[in-house]
């Protein structure tokens, strides 16, 4: 016995090495640390048997020669102060996340004039940066599957919006798949971008309107296009969703989208929301012209600023990345451009999948950013030549 607690401290030791928050132990882990407990001991690993009473304590029981037993329970519970282990990211990874954070090409109104002819050049640049998306091991919140539209479109967790709830033991009560994106120069939640509502998602999705304070909605795609992209779910006069009830106000029809004037009560309290409804954009393409996309944005833009210190713009299109992405893009472009005079579209899209995986889904969606903040620019340079 006295060989096998020896065993076990050194057992103790392989087990510091890994370094890994016993929370994030998977199968591969267990078997390595199986085996360097079953060196310790001299003994086969299948003579060791790993059990996971809760997410603080393993035990671990050795069958050791001449029929005895050895068993060690490691509390992770008892560590007080000592940081928590932590995986440090693959090679990989690391390469990916070094990219998203540091990587830029600041263009000039020229260079930006010539880049958006050069589609292969652009082309072979958006290929270069990493997705960034989410491997579900990541979110630790049972059947949240249930809740999002595309299994593999899922809400980076150091950015994700969480719902309020008044019960700790439902964890998916908290959870819609949306994320908080920067703005310009970094504000922090200028946007929230998130995945087209599901029929088991309206609640929460006007959960969130009202809980972050939006005053504006924007919705970049039809409700079907082959497949369901979106369920209808604003009401046609009003409705009441979970807790918060929708008014609609007032429609207007414009060329390219319509826009809806809403009040959402809950408790006793109101707010207005404008809701824009953009449907000239097609699914994984980019629209014919570039017009109605700049007019949406100076519309939206006017609306942010009139609303200054309510919450972010909600962007959705049906998995939240692609066109949203190209919104927020293309917004953040068009200030960075009238502010400074340069963009650097690079970064602008590198730092949006920091924010959430796969942001700007398609090589023709980056090359339609440029053309149409090549059109902004073009104005801006009519407007100060008057």
């Amino acid at each position: 016995m006295v060989r096998g607690a020896a065993g076990f401290c050194i057992a103790w030791q392989v087990y510091q090495t890994l370094q890994m928050d016993i929370r994030k132990l998977n199968n591969t882990l267990l078997q390595t640390f199986r085996s360097g407990v079953a060196a310790a001991l001299n003994i086969s690993p299948q003579q060791v048997h790993i059990n996971r009473l809760n997410v603080c304590v393993l035990t671990v029981v050795a069958s050791c020669r001449r029929g005895s037993n050895v068993s060690l329970s490691l509390d992770m519970s008892v560590l007080g102060s000592v940081d928590p282990f932590s995986a440090a990211p693959a090679p990989r990874e690391r390469v990916a996340m070094e990219y998203l954070q540091s990587a830029h090409r600041a263009l000039s109104r020229q260079q930006l004039r010539e880049a958006a002819l050069h589609t292969q050049r652009l082309h072979a640049e958006f290929a270069e940066i990493p997705m960034n998306f989410v491997d579900p091991k990541e979110l630790d919140i049972p059947s949240h599957g249930t809740k999002n539209r595309y299994k593999t479109i899922l809400p980076n967790p150091h950015s994700r919006v969480c719902l309020k709830s008044k019960s700790i033991y439902d964890p998916l009560s908290c959870y819609i798949n949306a994320n908080y994106i920067k703005g310009y120069m970094g504000e922090e939640k200028t946007y929230i971008a998130t995945q087209g509502p599901m029929i088991n998602t309206v609640n929460d999705f006007w959960q969130m309107v009202w809980q972050e304070d939006s005053p504006v909605i924007v919705m970049i795609t039809k409700l079907k296009e082959k497949n369901e992209k979106c369920v209808l779910y604003w009401p046609e006069r009003r409705g009441i969703y979970g807790k918060v009830e929708v008014l609609i106000n007032s429609v207007r029809e414009c060329d390219h989208y319509t826009i809806r004037n809403l009040t959402l009560k809950q408790g006793g309290q109101c707010c207005s929301v404008k809701h824009y409804w953009y449907t000239s954009w097609p699914d994984h393409k980019t629209p014919d012209s570039a017009q109605p996309l700049l007019q949406l944005i100076t519309e939206v833009e006017e609306d942010r600023k009139a609303s200054a210190g309510r919450g972010p713009v909600i962007v959705h299109c049906s998995a939240g990345i692609g066109r949203t992405g190209c919104f927020i893009a293309t917004t953040t472009g068009c200030r960075q451009l009238k502010q400074e005079g340069v963009v650097d579209v690079l970064s602008i899209a590198c730092q949006l999948r920091l924010d959430r995986g796969g942001m700007v889904q398609t090589g023709e969606q980056y090359e339609f950013i440029h053309h149409t903040l090549s059109l902004y620019e073009s104005r801006l340079s009519a407007d100060a030549s008057q």
